[in-house]
């Protein structure tokens, strides 16, 4: 495969990835929690959150089944109100959330997150200016830009994992069940895609290995475009 077709198979990957990305910091479906349901004919209520906004749906339950049972599935019809989280307000969102142990997992996993965007958009810079002038020496930075907003992308994973399991864990929240959401596996995604195609973008902008072993890397023959 040459080198050009190598190329943009790798930017598609990386376009994926960076609105898998994109897409997971900015929506609130990263997690759902539910507590649990002790009588029939009352309202539970289950949530759903993101890095930034925290929903809660009063699902009203009138069937026996759902005893003894998590609340929802959240996609039963209810009443819904969602808020943005005070991240930096000590006090705020206690009835959900330890207050302070979960603010500061919040915190970090929203930062992270940006950080994983600030690689992606300084990786595009470093590709359209490598477009413009026609030379592909800037593909190695911006390779590695990708890189870092893949690991970004985990660790900002790991932490909101962390966090959910935190939650379910104490004795001070209500959660008995939970499961991540589509928003979760689009921030999964994004790491993926975003990681492996910088390291291939690093690995295509590097010279041609020589063919001889009496051969330097720049004596060996350039690489067809």
């Amino acid at each position: 495969m040459r080198k050009e077709t190598k190329t943009k198979v790798l930017f598609f990957v990386i376009l994926v990835g960076s609105v898998c990305m994109f897409t997971a910091v900015v929506t609130d479906h990263w997690a759902v929690l539910s507590p649990r349901v002790n009588n029939i004919n009352t309202t539970c209520e289950a949530v759903h959150f993101g890095l930034w906004k925290l929903c809660k749906k009063h699902i009203y339950i009138e069937d026996k089944e759902y005893v003894g049972k998590g609340c929802g599935p959240i996609s039963l019809p209810g009443e819904m109100n969602c808020s943005y989280f005070r991240h930096f307000t000590p006090g705020k969102d206690s009835d959900i959330f330890e207050v302070k142990t979960q603010r500061e997992y919040n915190i970090s996993g929203a930062a992270i997150a940006l950080f994983s965007l600030a690689f992606v958009i300084l990786g595009t810079l470093c590709v359209l200016c490598s477009l413009k002038k026609g030379k592909d020496y800037m593909y190695k930075p911006a390779g590695m830009f990708f890189t870092f907003a893949g690991l970004c992308a985990f660790i900002s994973v790991e932490v909101m994992r962390q966090s959910v399991l935190r939650m379910i864990d104490s004795k001070h929240t209500i959660w008995i069940e939970y499961y991540y959401s589509w928003s979760f596996a689009c921030a999964y995604t994004g790491f993926v895609l975003l990681l492996l195609s910088g390291i291939g973008l690093v690995l295509v902008s590097m010279p041609q290995m020589p063919r001889n072993p009496w051969e330097s890397c720049m004596d060996a023959e350039p690489e067809q475009m």
